[in-house]
């Protein structure tokens, strides 16, 4: 879909803009209706959004509020006031199923007729199927996450599922073990599965790194439920406080588990790093990278 916008953008001499909304209006209608356990998980957050857009030739990215004055707007005034009037839309893509407007009164038949009556030009796009034939979309992204699949979610995504952040101050608990980590925060309703992933670290030299990492809460020693993304890097010293880092996640090792004491969850994080070395040594490093 964005290499389709971005050739259109070309041949039409027009901006490769993307529109796309927060909160997600299933979470704006969750909140609405006091559904909270309908408010889907976030698969990216907003600066590896960017990135990735930015990756696909994208040049804009419009974020629009979704609030009751939009959640409340016709059809006619989302296309009028919205498309036209504030963002001059000259050409627009969607998927054949997009709708819009108050109560999702708006289809794409619509769209086209309302479109035409101020030079807009709507195409849609078929949807993307994989190849056992199953639909691409974000909710089989969420369960490939959820489910821990990281190879099939990087085959939807067309990219290893991955998170930047900047690098923070911990507790140093893990220092302290005689297993360092990068602290990264997460963002909230994280759609990957809590757990222990073999990861690689990017941005934190020439080259990328070989990692462990744990995704979760940390029951051992928290019991705050803030999620944390804490990496160990294999075999390497790196300082990396308040440094931009991407980590790229790779395998799921195991769930995240409550240990009765701190041997008990060192001798677990020896066992992890182990698994890590011998997932690289018989999968490489390099030959894992799938970004955008």
């Amino acid at each position: 879909m964005l290499q389709t916008v971005c050739a259109a953008g070309a041949a039409r001499d027009l901006t490769p803009t993307v529109l796309t909304f927060a909160p997600h209006p299933r979470e704006y209608f969750a909140h609405l209706t006091h559904r909270p356990e309908l408010i889907p998980t976030q698969i990216t957050g907003l600066r590896d959004k960017l990135t990735a857009l930015a990756g696909t030739g994208v040049r804009s990215v419009l974020l629009a509020r979704f609030n009751r004055a939009l959640a409340d707007m016709a059809p006619e005034d989302f296309v009028e006031k919205l498309l036209i009037d504030a963002l001059r839309t000259r050409w627009l893509l969607v998927g054949e199923d997009f709708r819009f407007g108050r109560k999702r009164a708006g289809d794409v038949e619509m769209l086209r007729s309302l479109g035409a009556r101020h030079g807009l030009e709507v195409r849609t796009l078929a949807d993307i199927r994989d190849d056992e034939g199953h639909r691409i979309s974000s909710s089989g992204v969420r369960a490939a996450l959820a489910m821990g699949s990281m190879d099939h979610a990087a085959e939807l995504l067309g990219r290893r599922y991955a998170m930047t952040g900047h690098v923070i101050h911990g507790k140093k608990l893990g220092r302290t073990l005689g297993i360092p980590t990068l602290n990264m925060r997460v963002a909230p309703r994280c759609a990957a599965r809590s757990g222990i992933y073999v990861v690689r670290v990017l941005g934190l030299g020439a080259q990328p790194l070989a990692g462990i990492a744990s995704l979760g809460v940390r029951p051992t020693v928290e019991d705050n439920g803030r999620i944390l993304l804490e990496t160990h890097v294999l075999d390497a010293s790196v300082d990396a406080y308040g440094k931009l880092a991407r980590v790229e996640f790779l395998q799921h090792v195991r769930d995240e588990e409550k240990f009765p004491d701190l041997p008990t969850l060192t001798a677990a994080m020896h066992a992890d790093a182990q698994h890590a070395r011998a997932y690289f040594a018989l999968h490489g490093l390099q030959e894992n990278s799938q970004s955008a």
